[in-house]
């Protein structure tokens, strides 16, 4: 169902949270630059950087918009980063420095990549891309020779990329989203959304721009999904393209008609198109992050999603990205206001404005909790949007990684969404103290232990999470426990976490900060945890068990017992070994 705009409206004052621009920020005056850009860091560090190859940059110009790094994508050590030129692939054996391991120059976009098994998956929506890879472009207004959609490669041979399919599609690929079906190994699903000009039937047969909101024929108000089948990519092609946009009487614009919500309310896009879409497949779910709507798919059958919510936001411009968190009960979407090429992070920007929105879920019902924004102003020098990001795996709490473009990296916490706060950061200077020039970090997101951030200018940039009083050493340990063979950010995966004392141990970390139990049952539950910790066998079992049984009955009187029925959980995992 579709939230009512008096509704949100009411509640926009009351859900700001504790988002604020703060004044005494280290972040604040940072000297300009390319190569030399001053730095500030609280609770995270640069642990490794490598600049762009030489053929994915421009001298003249930095700030190249045909040259710019964008998203990422992982497997194994190698981290898969897209751009407007192409791709690289580097090999993060080393996070302390990564190695170039293959590069490819093949523009048209800003060449999202997923990877699965041998394949990877590029996007591709510029006019200017070509079947063959080429940078020459396509100068002709219909040609035989462009290519806007899905490119496909095998990387047997990581090499030595080998293209062997592209599938076609009216709007281009702006980005994609890999999809797997638990019942169906032999294939993946592509759910692509396109934001760019709808091509000529002549250059693509079944292509129309539509004559007006209630032309079916039209392109637009649509997604499209390639079915792959991973033995034989060659035959990947389009078996749907649904209408997830209609209203209930099957009109296919029947979403948000964009245009202003009213005085001193942003101008929302019109709801034609998804920009991103990350689906949670442990639970069915998709949000998607649709122009001038948030929605939210069951995609239980990935060939055929279905909206079951959407909701309006009159502080959004423009529905960008969506991340759940690890129990599907919030989803956080994020307003690229500007277009990630304009300073909307100065101080006399609204909070709520350019921000995350996040929404607690119930079932299929989606309702405004809060915001959360950058909380330092920058210059009118430095683009500054929300961006892309993903969760940091930390048990019990919801905590996210996120890009800031020219604002940086922000990790904040939202387990409380009416008051999410700021744990670690690390930003550098402008890239120009003059004037604006394009920049920043495109994605930061965690994988096996790191964060990984996509500079669109300078490379790839590694961090490390420092303890603080808001983020214990065990915490950070417990989050490391989480492995992943393969990572795309916008398939979401489900978080489970090992039987281990330090996962106990956070959970210890979390009631003492936030004196959920007493001060003496902490500290004896410490003492117990390290007893059983130098047992083994039957007298370790014995000793949690006691321990977990005596947790159960701390429960009913503490102050955060939701959290102490957590750590009874995993004393009790722990004696299952």
């Amino acid at each position: 169902m579709l939230v009512a705009l008096s509704a949100v409206l009411t509640r926009t004052a009351s859900a700001q949270g504790d988002s604020a621009i703060t004044s005494n920020d280290p972040r604040i005056g940072l000297h300009a630059g390319l190569e030399n850009a001053g730095e500030a860091a609280r609770n995270l560090v640069l642990i490794g950087h490598v600049d762009r190859p030489q053929n994915f940059g421009n001298p003249q110009n930095p700030a190249d918009f045909g040259f710019l790094n964008a998203d990422l994508a992982f497997m194994g050590n190698y981290v898969y980063q897209g751009g407007f030129n192409g791709f690289q692939i580097w090999d993060v054996s080393n996070p302390n420095s990564p190695k170039l391991r293959t590069s490819m120059v093949c523009p048209g976009g800003q060449g999202d990549l997923s990877v699965y098994k041998n394949l990877m998956f590029m996007s591709v929506e510029e006019t200017r891309g070509r079947l063959d890879c080429g940078a020459q472009g396509v100068s002709d207004t219909v040609s035989a020779e462009r290519f806007r959609g899905i490119r496909i490669f095998d990387m047997t041979d990581v090499d030595h990329p080998k293209q062997v399919a592209d599938v076609q599609t009216c709007r281009g690929s702006h980005t994609h989203t890999l999809v797997t079906d638990p019942n169906d190994q032999a294939n993946v699903y592509i759910y692509v959304s396109g934001t760019g000009p709808v091509r000529s039937g002549s250059e693509l047969a079944g292509c129309a721009r539509g004559a007006s909101l209630s032309d079916t024929t039209t392109s637009l108000f649509r997604i499209d999904i390639i079915k792959v089948p991973v033995a034989a990519p060659q035959n990947a092609r389009i078996v749907n393209s649904p209408r997830i946009f209609a209203d209930s009487a099957g009109a296919i614009a029947g979403l948000w008609k964009g245009g202003a919500h009213g005085t001193g309310t942003q101008t929302t896009a019109q709801t034609n198109m998804c920009h991103d879409i990350t689906v949670y497949t442990a639970m069915g779910l998709a949000a998607g992050a649709c122009s001038g709507n948030g929605i939210l798919l069951d995609i239980k059958d990935p060939a055929n999603p279905k909206r079951i919510a959407a909701v309006i936001d009159p502080n959004f411009a423009y529905w960008h990205s969506a991340t759940f968190n690890n129990e599907g009960t919030k989803v956080l979407f994020t307003d690229e206001w500007g277009g990630g090429m304009a300073p909307r992070c100065r101080a006399t920007d609204k909070m709520t404005w350019g921000a995350d929105a996040i929404f607690y879920r119930a079932g299929n019902n989606l309702n405004l909790a809060g915001y959360y924004k950058l909380p330092v102003a920058q210059t009118e020098q430095e683009n500054c949007v929300a961006h892309n990001g993903s969760l940091i795996p930390i048990p019990g709490r919801d905590i996210m990684a996120q890009a800031w473009y020219q604002g940086g990296v922000s990790v904040f916490d939202f387990t409380d969404p009416s008051h999410p706060k700021e744990i670690a950061f690390f930003d550098r200077g402008p890239m120009d103290s003059t004037k604006l020039m394009l920049g920043g970090d495109w994605a930061a997101y965690w994988y096996n232990g790191h964060l990984y951030a996509s500079e669109i200018d300078r490379g790839l940039d590694v961090l490390d999470l420092k303890p603080s009083d808001q983020l214990s050493q065990n915490e950070i340990d417990a989050a490391k426990l989480i492995h992943f063979d393969v990572f795309n950010p916008q398939n979401q995966p489900k978080l489970v976490w090992p039987a281990s004392f330090v996962v106990a141990r956070a959970y210890l970390d979390q009631l003492v900060r936030g004196n959920g139990i007493a001060s003496a049952r902490s500290t004896a539950i410490a003492r117990d945890l390290n007893r059983a910790e130098k047992l083994k066998g039957a007298s370790e079992r014995a000793a949690l068990n006691q321990l977990a049984a005596r947790l159960d009955q701390d429960s009913r009187t503490a102050a955060d017992p939701s959290r102490v029925e957590a750590l009874a959980a995993s004393v009790r995992d722990l004696a299952k070994r």
